[in-house]
């Protein structure tokens, strides 16, 4: 898929974001050596940055975490989407009690800090956002989802390779437990499901099935050509073809009790995936990320997770049908 995406579509979008560079084909070009410890959080509307700021900010803290602590926030943010601007006035309070100091602008947040986690729930904002953190040369991790298109997750990875800071963005449902067993190149299949609850400011499963999408692409790695979903209000089921031929399916929960995991078909007979194995152990490939600058997720399976949600989106649109990765990288201008 990606060797047929056609660069130029995209030269306006890279243009218009300061980006203007053709879309990451390997790793970028790791940024100059880290010597600070100071990590800053952009976004207290997650309950993602209190729990990376407790893990961090402990009185004894894992030792895996190697010294890195929270020293500043900027809290915003989303500003229209209730569920996160609610959650701001409480999570500011609660992280000045790790002592955190609470800044005014991105731009004094990055006078103070070294290393940054971008955390604002709203992935609209994420490109502006993490345009400033990138000029600042400085690392940073993008929280899910990595922005609320997929025009803007290219754009994002883009603007990485202009400024030659790496960058990379995950869910911690990467790390569900049962998955550092599977033997990947044995694969066969895989079926994942999370809950897929939906934010009308972002595409169906930008939001939150990405969840469920990301552990299935943890499995089966990037491939997909194509996707078609089964949508009722309270479930979708999205599957995936892979070009060797093996299939992957996601299933996306909104009533019932909300819960992550799956079954893995592979070679040696059937895995299960589960439970949730809490933030941990991404904090601690986020801090190794900081200290040598390798990332631990491609930016060509990050695309792609969003190509394929972007795709499940418009099987939806056109009543199942299925449809090419290849087509929604071309529109995605």
């Amino acid at each position: 898929m990606m060797n047929s995406f056609n660069r130029r579509s995209f030269i306006k979008a890279a243009v218009a974001t300061g980006a203007g560079l053709p879309l990451l084909r390997s790793n970028p070009a790791s940024a100059q050596q880290i010597t600070g410890k100071r990590v800053g959080i952009i976004g207290l509307d997650t309950s993602h940055s209190t729990a990376f700021a407790k893990a961090l900010n402990a009185t004894n803290p894992d030792p895996a975490y190697d010294g890195y602590k929270v020293v500043a926030a900027y809290p915003y943010g989303s500003k229209d989407i209730t569920s996160s601007t609610s959650r701001i006035p409480g999570y500011i309070e609660e992280v000045k009690k790790y002592g955190v100091e609470i800044t005014d602008s991105i731009k004094d947040l990055l006078s103070k800090v070294d290393v940054v986690l971008l955390e604002t729930n709203d992935g609209r904002l994420h490109l502006q956002q993490a345009l400033e953190v990138f000029k600042s040369g400085k690392r940073m991790f993008i929280d899910k989802p990595a922005a609320a298109s997929l025009s803007d997750v290219i754009a994002i990875y883009d603007a990485s390779k202009k400024y030659k800071i790496p960058v990379f963005s995950a869910s911690s449902l990467r790390y569900i437990k049962g998955i550092e067993s599977i033997d990947k190149k044995k694969v066969l299949g895989a079926d994942t499901y999370s809950p897929a609850t939906l934010e009308k400011t972002h595409p169906d499963f930008f939001w939150y099935g990405i969840h469920g999408v990301e552990t299935l692409y943890t499995v089966m790695g990037t491939g997909c050509k194509s996707v078609s979903r089964v949508s009722t209000p309270d479930t979708d089921i999205v599957v995936g073809i892979w070009a060797d031929g093996r299939t992957g399916t996601f299933r996306g929960t909104r009533t019932g009790k909300h819960d992550y995991g799956g079954t893995v078909f592979t070679q040696d007979g059937n895995k299960i995936l589960g439970p949730y194995a809490g933030y941990e152990p991404l904090l601690v490939d986020i801090i190794n990320y900081f200290k040598t600058g390798e990332v631990p997720v491609t930016p060509e399976e990050t695309i792609e997770i969003f190509a394929f949600m972007e795709a499940a989106d418009e099987s939806k649109r056109q009543g199942g049908k299925s449809v090419l990765l290849e087509s929604v990288m071309k529109a995605s201008k």
